[in-house]
């Protein structure tokens, strides 16, 4: 089988599952309604903390619902090359990522009527799609929904808030690096970098056992 087919069908399956259409159907509206709120706020609301629960949520679904039942074995039958298998997956999970982000962020901007420039939306994009594949990562290596969701939740909005209060190196949380993307520092490319480095490092752990695993 064609890696093109994989992804098509890997993306039939999470357009056909529910959950992640309102998943992003929910977060984009949720973007919206801020947009919209914020134009009567005194000062600028950062719609990214209202958001990302939606992209770590749809990170997790393309793996995690696998593993809830046999959908898991299934896809294997359909596809015994696991290498191939996890590039379809993880492909499907870029597009649904990055559309959800793109419109996400087109909405705020549409919607802001003091946006200076399209750039900081661009981040917020970048940085969202980054967030979600961390969740992605995550999924793949736990392979259960609940504890891959709880964990990354906990991680991202619990955790690194409070280390952020507590030391200055919870810059080096995962999302904390990737939040340069569009709140821009001196060091504007460690932070992404860091965040990438996240990212594989779980990932590559991930594949292996991906690639070990039973099922």
């Amino acid at each position: 089988m064609r890696l093109g087919n994989v992804v098509l069908s890997e993306l039939d399956k999470l357009r056909t599952l529910p959950i992640t259409v309102l998943t992003m159907a929910g977060t984009i509206t949720v973007a919206a309604v801020i947009g919209a709120a914020q134009r009567r706020a005194a000062a600028p609301v950062d719609v990214v903390p209202y958001v990302q629960a939606g992209f770590l949520l749809l990170g997790i679904l393309p793996v995690g619902n696998e593993y809830t039942g046999r959908q898991f074995r299934t896809s294997l039958i359909a596809v015994p090359a696991r290498g191939l298998l996890a590039v379809g997956k993880t492909a499907a999970a870029v597009v649904a990522l990055m559309l959800t982000a793109v419109a996400a962020a087109a909405v705020q901007y549409a919607l802001d009527t003091e946006a200076e420039g399209i750039g900081r939306y661009v981040g917020m994009t970048a940085y969202l799609m980054v967030i979600g594949l961390l969740a992605y990562a995550i999924a793949l290596l736990v392979r259960h929904l609940v504890p891959a969701l709880v964990g990354a939740l906990c991680l991202v909005l619990i955790l690194s808030p409070l280390l952020a209060g507590l030391t200055e190196h919870a810059r080096w949380l995962p999302d904390r690096a990737a939040a340069e993307l569009y709140q821009p520092t001196d060091a504007a490319l460690t932070g992404p970098l860091v965040a990438a480095a996240w990212i594989a490092v779980i990932g590559a752990v991930a594949i292996r056992r991906f690639h070990r695993s039973d099922g």
